[in-house]
């Protein structure tokens, strides 16, 4: 009886958390939801689909359209007193800070408002809004670099769009026009561009947030939200060179599971993994090999895709890794490795399940040649070992310099990525902020 009624109750708040117009206008922002979505309604309880249903059908009719997220409307509020630009050796990842942040809001009967770019400082908000109780957040992670002519360029900001829509809409936050954001984005790099540091491998770190700021603690889409940028400049990942990493393979806690938001990067996947890393660095190693299910699948590494290169059962040099399955982040840096691989057509490339006896099995056989980390913040993170079940599986690096702390895909990799991200080889992936 309990669970039935607050079945109804969330129903009603998904009908009744934001009346008439507004409601309609909430959905109407909601349209561009992912299959994702789609998929997880099947699994919803008869009652919350018929609300969700009923809820849709408000959409329906005609209705004013409220207003999409442009970058027209920008308006600039430049900070009077800048701060000193820190000294490269001092760059500490996210602890630093340029002058501004951009910033939009919205709410479900205007649409979206001006963009505004703002000296950076503390953002107001009510301590009732849904963000704090409900973890109505997503984010994404992505680069400005400078080229030796100077020129800002990001790398493939299209996907961080796209990515991000996909995960607001994972959890009922607005939709929004991606081409406007990136432009609006574009415009903030341009007012930070001194804190983009001129060095290669040095970057000015990116971070789009869309959060819910509806001050209310039922349980529904928030009829307000708030999209921000902060920038933050970063140093090499690996400062002296790669590290290469041990893993613990962690089956007593899991990173994500089918039908959940493994897919989709939400502040609500992170902050659940921060103790089992403890945990792991406590015992010695760098990053947890996070897997799933009775065979021990693997997933991520960390918080970054993870990728095997080896010599498959039918005799083949092969790269995989995780398939896009619901459960593994869609990451820029995997798809940018997944191109360039089959791009060069030199070894099979594929996207698969992989299990740790598979891994067990290559490592004995001798067929396992790298194995690696994929993301925005390294490029990629060369992996030594794998501690798994009590016992270590040493991962090869470079079998021609024992003092290699990568192996020689990896490096290929890194340098490529580097070079494009850089403009030092020419590819589409690599824009120009003009």
């Amino acid at each position: 009886m309990y669970a039935t009624s607050c079945t109804h109750a969330m129903s009603r708040n998904l009908l009744l958390g934001s009346s008439g117009a507004a409601a309609r206008r909430l959905l109407a922002s909601m349209s561009a939801a992912s299959p994702a979505v789609a998929r997880a309604n099947v699994a919803r309880p008869v009652a919350m689909r018929t609300a969700a249903r009923a809820f849709a059908a408000a959409s329906a009719s005609p209705q004013p359209s409220a207003a999409d997220l442009s970058s027209a409307k920008l308006q600039i509020t430049k900070n009077t007193k800048p701060k000193p630009l820190v000294p490269l050796k001092d760059l500490v990842f996210g602890k630093e800070f340029s002058d501004h942040m951009l910033v939009i809001e919205w709410d479900a009967a205007a649409g979206w408002g001006a963009p505004k770019i703002l000296p950076y400082g503390p953002l107001s908000l009510d301590p009732s809004c849904t963000v704090f109780h409900y973890g109505m957040e997503c984010f994404e992670g992505m680069k400005a670099y400078k080229d030796k002519q100077g020129t800002v360029r990001l790398f493939r900001p299209d996907m961080n769009m796209t990515r991000l829509a996909r995960s607001s809409s994972r959890l009922a936050l607005p939709s929004f026009n991606k081409d406007e954001l990136v432009n609006c984005i574009k415009a903030f790099v341009k007012t930070e561009e001194r804190w983009i540091p001129q060095e290669k491998g040095y970057s000015l770190y990116l971070r789009p947030t869309l959060i819910g700021t509806q001050p209310s603690l039922g349980v529904g889409p928030s009829s307000k939200a708030m999209l921000f940028v902060i920038a933050s400049p970063v140093g090499p990942y690996f400062r002296t060179g790669f590290t290469a990493v041990s893993l613990l393979a962690q089956s007593s806690y899991v990173r994500a599971w089918p039908g959940g938001t493994g897919d989709a990067k939400v502040g609500g996947n992170y902050a659940p993994t921060i103790m089992p890393q403890v945990n792991a660095n406590a015992r010695g190693h760098q990053q947890v090999l996070w897997l799933y299910g009775a065979n021990d699948e693997l997933t991520e590494v960390g918080t970054m895709n993870c990728f095997v290169y080896w010599v498959n059962e039918k005799g083949q040099r092969e790269l995989v890794t995780p398939p896009l399955d619901g459960t593994i982040l869609p990451g820029v840096t995997r798809d940018s490795i997944l191109g360039l691989a089959r791009q060069w057509g030199e070894f099979q490339v594929a996207e698969r399940k992989i299990y740790m006896k598979d891994i067990q099995a290559a490592a004995k056989e001798g067929r396992l040649l790298e194995m690696f980390g994929a993301g925005t913040a390294c490029i990629v993170s060369p992996i030594k070992n794998v501690h798994y079940n009590g016992k270590d599986i040493a991962i090869p690096l470079d079998p021609k310099d024992p003092k290699a702390q990568a192996g020689p895909l990896t490096k290929r990799l890194n340098d490529t990525i580097l070079g494009i991200q850089y403009g030092e080889i020419k590819s589409e992936w690599s824009v120009p902020v003009r």
